[in-house]
């Protein structure tokens, strides 16, 4: 499929980490240190502010938000309005955590960056964490390259995460417990860095390419199977499958992620044919 999304929100300062629930999307908006929610009629309302950029978002099977605070490296949660912290990422992540996915025991896997980014260090690999419930902290995937967007499948048994600078989804079994095995390509993406991403219920994850103004649907394997263009023209950083019938791609949008330009970020919704998926 082809299409071309329209803009809903306008005016952010850098839309990331979305996700479908309650009828509403949220999503960070991290250079405003905000945590805000978008209706399907474009009404907007922040609903937290912390004194870091926040990124990866989550709930527990009890509905307590969690959100990941990027350059203090801590998972934090949600309560009555007032973050705490739920766990300290900081012995085993460098420089910014980033993404999230939270299972249905309510263990968060998190992703960072790994290397300096923001000084143009040299690309280096890291770690993929698991904050457990009690707030303990644990190395499950080595060597993974500036791990980004993550999503379970509907059963919680595989884990896909967007491996930005090796250009590539990589997937991984999730066994009882929360320990991944099984560490495999899901799909090759030569000339897309895949930022954020999300799943449909056939099992193909829409990926939001960084580098370009489009969205692309991969299969298993590295088959594009459907693009959506950013009609503004912006590069696309994240995306979520929601609305009532869970056929409405969202995506974040901007012309760049450094901050001090324009107040130009974006949320942008495109329909498409299938159904959002899983976690994330």
């Amino acid at each position: 499929m082809t299409a071309e999304t329209t803009t809903l929100a306008d005016g952010l300062g850098f839309p990331e980490g979305p996700r479908w629930h309650g009828g509403r999307l949220w999503f960070s908006d991290f250079h405003d240190r905000r945590v805000r929610t978008l209706t399907p009629d474009g009404d907007l309302t922040t609903v937290l502010d912390i004194d870091d950029s926040p990124s990866g978002l989550g709930w527990t099977p009890e509905g307590t938000l969690l959100v990941v605070s990027m350059q203090r490296r801590l998972l934090l949660e949600v309560a009555g309005g007032e973050p705490t912290t739920r766990a300290d990422l900081t012995a085993h992540t460098r420089f910014r955590a980033n993404d999230m996915v939270v299972d249905a025991a309510g263990r968060a896997y998190v992703s960072s960056f790994g290397f300096d980014l923001l000084r143009g260090a040299s690309v280096e690999p890291t770690v993929l964490v698991r904050a457990d419930p009690d707030g303990s902290v644990t190395v499950v995937a080595e060597d993974v390259v500036f791990p980004n967007g993550m999503v379970l499948s509907p059963d919680g048994r595989t884990l896909v995460v967007a491996e930005t600078y090796g250009a590539r989804l990589t997937a991984f079994d999730v066994a009882a417990d929360g320990s991944l095995s099984g560490r495999r390509v899901f799909a090759e993406t030569p000339g897309i860095a895949p930022d954020g991403i999300c799943l449909d219920a056939d099992g193909d994850v829409w990926v939001a390419t960084a580098r370009t103004p489009e969205v692309v649907r991969v299969r298993e394997g590295g088959a594009i199977t459907g693009r959506v263009a950013v009609g503004s023209g912006s590069l696309s950083y994240a995306c979520a499958l929601g609305g009532d019938d869970g056929r409405t791609l969202f995506v974040c949008t901007a012309p760049s992620w450094a901050q001090g330009g324009p107040r130009a970020g974006r949320i942008e919704v495109a329909p498409v044919d299938v159904p959002g998926a899983g976690m994330g």
